[in-house]
């Protein structure tokens, strides 16, 4: 079940509609799908086969087909990311930096867990979305923000775009922002 945490304040948002409720103020899209879906073998898994990521998105096929339809997503994959994965701090630097897309990026994470860190409306200023498996979120085109693995650095997310080529990030310097 996701939490937020508050940058500015640490004040800590948790529960389902407590962190649907802020997401959707904040114009990102929040919502769960069923883990146990997943064969046993694939629960909590994070070094995975291209067969059995290809498994995932077979499983969570209705889910995916309904999002898509819903904001245009016409393209998706699975990314799987720990310790075994090539080059990992490298490719975290990467992700660590605040950018922004010219369409939604959406995660649907299916194991392991991750953080969105995100620029919010008005005064909100930064907060942390942190994930787990079942979350699934849209941050919106045009909004700061970046994602980041937690403590355990592992994570498999669907990912889902509207351009078939896959988003491409654009770093920005945003002096609100302080890590």
């Amino acid at each position: 079940m996701a939490s937020i945490r508050m940058r500015n304040t640490g004040e800590r948002i948790s529960g389902t509609r407590n962190v649907s409720d802020f997401l959707t103020a904040q114009g990102v899209l929040y919502e769960h799908w069923q883990t146990q879906k997943l064969p046993i073998s694939l629960q909590g898994k994070c070094n995975l086969s291209d067969e059995e990521k290809n498994q995932i998105l077979s499983v969570y096929d209705e889910e995916i087909q309904s999002l898509g339809s819903r904001n245009g997503y016409v393209k998706w994959d699975v990314i799987a990311l720990s310790e075994s994965t090539p080059n990992l701090a490298e490719l975290l630097k990467k992700f660590e930096q605040v950018h922004i897309h010219t369409e939604d990026e959406v995660r649907a994470i299916t194991a392991g867990h991750g953080i969105f860190v995100i620029k919010g409306k008005d005064d909100t200023g930064y907060f942390d979305v942190e994930l787990e498996a079942g979350d699934v979120i849209s941050v919106p085109v045009d909004t700061p923000h970046f994602f980041t693995l937690m403590e355990d650095r592992q994570v498999v997310a669907v990912r889902l775009f509207i351009d078939p080529t896959g988003w491409v990030a654009h770093p920005i310097e945003d002096p609100a922002f302080a890590k």
